[in-house]
C-alpha cells in the first residue's frame, strides 16, 4: 500500500508542477489553486508512504515520478524540446526510480 499511496503523492506532483507552470508567475487564480491543492495532497499522501518506506526511497521515487512525468507533460502539452540527450536523462532518472524500488 505505501508504494501506491507514493505513486500517486508523485502523480499529484506532476499535477501541481504542471499548473505552476499554467499560472504564469501566480497571476491566473484557477492555476494557482490547483497547485496549492495538489501540493498540499502530494506531500501528505508523500509522509503517509514515509511511514513504511525509508527516507531517501521514497523522496526519490517521489520527485522522479513528478520529473519524468512534468518532462513528458511539458513536451506534449508545451512543446518543450525532444533533444536525445534530454531523453537519455529521463530514461537515467526510471531507471534510477526501478532501481531503487528493486533494491527496496
Amino acid at each position: 500500500m505505501p508504494w501506491i499511496t507514493l505513486t500517486i503523492a508523485g502523480l499529484l506532483e506532476i499535477v501541481w508542477a504542471t499548473a505552476m507552470k499554467q499560472s504564469d508567475g501566480f497571476t491566473k487564480p484557477w492555476p494557482t489553486i490547483v497547485m496549492l491543492v495538489g501540493m498540499v495532497a502530494s506531500f501528505w499522501l508523500l509522509a503517509v508512504a514515509m511511514r513504511e518506506l525509508p527516507l531517501g526511497t521514497a523522496y526519490m521515487v517521489w520527485t522522479g515520478i513528478g520529473a519524468v512525468g512534468s518532462f513528458i507533460l511539458g513536451i506534449i502539452l508545451m512543446g518543450d524540446p525532444v533533444t536525445p540527450l534530454r531523453l537519455l536523462a529521463a530514461g537515467l532518472i526510471v531507471a534510477g526510480i526501478m532501481t531503487m524500488k528493486i533494491a527496496s
